[in-house]
């Protein structure tokens, strides 16, 4: 199971980034996919999840109403509005068999894309 995340980059406090995790039709389909964060010196924490069937999409209540993530054929992506300073991180896109919002449960791992929000 491969995982290719993209789209990071340096924004202002309120703007706005789409982040991309290319999997397969075959993965999407298969596992759950979710994103997850790690700020400098913090543990890496759950943002969102997808479940495999694309009906149930939970998140993190430090990003509820600002992040949707969503899925298109073999893309997974995590739009992110209005965007504050400690969204700053690296973000990874991950694949678990079971569905869960804890990163230890995930298997597959993306590179990670970095996140920085300037004040």
């Amino acid at each position: 199971v491969q995982l290719q995340a993209s789209g990071g980059g340096s924004v202002q406090a309120g703007g706005s980034l789409r982040l991309s995790c290319a999997v397969s039709r075959r993965t999407v389909s298969t596992y759950d996919i979710a994103w997850f964060r790690q700020a400098p010196g913090k543990d890496r924490e759950f943002v969102s999840t997808l479940t495999r069937t694309g009906d149930i999409t939970i998140y993190a209540d430090a990003v509820k109403g600002r992040f949707t993530i969503s899925r298109d054929s073999g893309t997974v992506y995590l739009q992110m509005n209005s965007l504050k300073p400690e969204d700053t991180a690296v973000y990874y896109c991950a694949a678990s068999r079971i569905w869960a919002t804890n990163w230890k449960s995930y298997d597959y791992w993306g590179q990670g894309t970095e996140v920085t929000v300037s004040s």
